[in-house]
């Protein structure tokens, strides 16, 4: 009888660890599969923009290439006019992500931790501002940018004395960073919808306690709620700066005519080719140009997000996004 428990125990053991081989087997498969499905543009976009001339035109090597050259990242630093266009992203778009982050989080701690009068109704529009898209007022924007009034009164005072007050500020910085100031800016009221499912569940006894010892809603604040919210900022943080990085038709069509940030200088940049007498259908190193600028383009989020995977993980699982 002991002899068959031990047997049929060894069984048992061996049936658990062949499926729990077997499972770990088959999750591996499913995440290498997953993981190229990924990473094959980006593989893609690297073999083919350190290929030369005639490693393009040769078909036997076609993910690693028997010749090598930087050559294209040279020409596509060159043609993106990268460090201007780099330094007008960083003071346009990703000042403009920083306000944003901030303001909303004011914004969202009001709405979280107050009850005042008017809240439902600006939470309707907090919601419509979810669900319009840009492109159905980006004509008005881009209107009332050249012509800067107050309620119609500067207006009005060019009307009775002649004497025009209305600030342009069209193609300059401003057009980004008033909507980012008033809480307005690209998907701002998707950032503020996070901050207040943050805020919603934070403890109450925190804030009572501050005001216990005398401080009021703005010293809380900034003293217990913004400290004490690491975890949403890196979040909302991480989605800003991609937003305002990726942002193309606002820069383009709305708020600036020239020198663009790199998001429209990638987006233009079969127009680019053609400039210099390279078209797309007929010059094979094309693709390869074209390429070295996206990964030009996509460097820096791509070390910015490898410096913050860890805890842009964890404060996803903690915020509670999905989808």
């Amino acid at each position: 009888m002991t002899v068959s428990k031990k047997a049929k125990s060894r069984l048992e053991r061996t049936k658990k660890l062949s499926a729990l081989v077997s499972f770990n087997a088959m999750r591996y498969y499913m995440l290498i599969i997953i993981g190229y499905i990924v990473l094959y543009p980006l593989l893609y976009m690297i073999s083919t923009a350190v290929k030369t001339d005639k490693a393009l035109l040769d078909a036997s090597f076609a993910w690693i290439p028997r010749y090598f050259t930087s050559e294209r990242f040279t020409y596509a630093f060159e043609m993106l006019n990268f460090k201007s266009s780099l330094l007008r992203t960083i003071s346009l778009q990703v000042v403009s992500a920083l306000l944003e982050v901030f303001v909303c989080s004011v914004i969202a701690y009001g709405f979280a931790r107050f009850n005042f009068k008017g809240k439902k109704i600006a939470m309707l529009f907090l919601i419509i501002s979810l669900l319009i898209p840009t492109q159905m007022y980006s004509l008005s924007l881009s209107v009332n940018y050249r012509e800067v009034d107050f309620l119609g009164i500067f207006g009005l005072i060019n009307r009775l004395t002649g004497v025009d007050l209305r600030l342009n500020l069209y193609n300059t910085n401003w057009t980004f960073w008033l909507p980012s100031l008033f809480g307005v800016g690209i998907r701002s009221g998707m950032i503020i919808y996070i901050y207040i499912q943050f805020f919603t569940g934070l403890p109450f006894e925190l804030e009572d306690a501050a005001y216990v010892d005398g401080a009021g809603p703005i010293r809380t604040f900034l003293k217990i709620a913004l400290p004490s919210s690491s975890v949403v900022i890196v979040t909302v943080t991480v989605l800003s700066f991609i937003w305002h990085w990726n942002e193309t038709y606002l820069a383009s069509l709305c708020f600036l005519s020239d020198d663009w940030p790199l998001s429209v200088a990638i987006f233009n940049i079969n127009q680019t080719l053609q400039q210099r007498g390279i078209w797309l259908g007929s010059a094979p190193q094309a693709p390869a140009y074209i390429f070295a600028a996206c990964l030009l383009f996509v460097v820096i989020p791509l070390v910015l997000y490898l410096i913050l995977q860890r805890k842009f993980v964890k404060s996803i699982d903690r915020v509670g996004i999905t989808g």
